[in-house]
């Protein structure tokens, strides 16, 4: 781990995590990672108060720029190390979990993303090992989940293939190559949130490299913390991201599909929230 320092940068977005955000920059320290960029994503001064005691930078946009958006605005106020380090305000590292992301991509030159395991605060794994699905199987999760959030095109969409390899991780946390993010422009800025981290992954992979997940790295998620202050709001953009993802990545025939897609994913948003109560 003594060399993490040196060969890691990290970035946060914060949105109002509090406490959570606070927890997450002492795990980071605790693995060695000293290059640590916060950005500002809430009302401004919502942030500080969480970075007492922690010697970090932060970048104060002044507006709710979105994940990627701000991921990219904190990447250029890091240093010059090697790889980067993407987190949410409401992860906590586990001990020796960026040394071993960052040992896998020393021993694999063609992977240029690395996800780790994470778990929920109870434990259990979340899905963050994922396949890009094709049409039918994107359908069927699209107007399943929200009834049958355990049906097969679910689970089979948010899972490895047989042979373990993945096509996407989630950003909630993962480690890049940063000449690779520096190549692909970073985070597509024309997603607000969600989905960016498919698209990153995806224009990862049309450069010849490869994405992969770790799980001897595991990491926990307070899942939906920043989001539950406009839950249906960020249920829009969800299926929004979603869209233009469709749109940006169907080649051939499914392309002809797209406004298809587009038709479905409107059904799923209406029928999200329809049994979504109002808060």
């Amino acid at each position: 781990m003594s060399d993490i320092g040196s060969r890691v940068a990290c970035v946060v977005v914060d949105y109002h995590a509090g406490p959570a955000l606070t927890n997450c920059l002492a795990s980071l320290r605790a693995n060695g990672v000293s290059d640590i960029v916060v950005v500002e994503n809430g009302e401004p001064g919502s942030t500080p108060p969480a970075l007492v005691g922690h010697d970090v930078v932060l970048v104060e946009p002044g507006l709710n720029l979105g994940y990627g958006r701000g991921v990219n605005r904190g990447v250029a106020a890091v240093g010059p190390a090697p790889y980067l380090l993407v987190s949410n305000p409401d992860v906590v590292v586990h001990d020796g979990a960026v040394a071993v992301m960052a040992a896998y991509l020393d021993s694999h030159p063609d992977v240029a993303v690395v996800g780790p395991q994470i778990r929920r605060p109870d434990g259990s794994v979340y899905p963050s090992q994922r396949v890009f699905p094709n049409f039918w199987l994107a359908g069927l999760h699209a107007l399943l989940a929200p009834v049958w959030p355990t049906n097969p095109a679910t689970r089979a969409y948010r899972s490895a293939r047989a042979d373990g390899t993945v096509d996407w991780v989630s950003g909630a946390c993962f480690l890049i190559r940063r000449d690779v993010f520096d190549a692909i422009g970073g985070f597509d800025e024309r997603y607000f949130m969600f989905a960016e981290d498919m698209a990153l992954c995806w224009q990862v992979r049309e450069r010849g490299y490869a994405v992969a997940a770790v799980p001897g790295a595991v990491v926990t998620h307070i899942e939906g913390l920043s989001r539950q202050r406009a839950s249906r709001d960020m249920i829009v953009a969800h299926h929004a991201s979603a869209m233009r993802f469709e749109w940006q990545t169907a080649r051939g025939f499914r392309r002809l599909l797209a406004p298809l897609a587009v038709l479905v994913l409107g059904l799923r948003l209406a029928l999200v929230l329809l049994v979504r109560p109002r808060s």
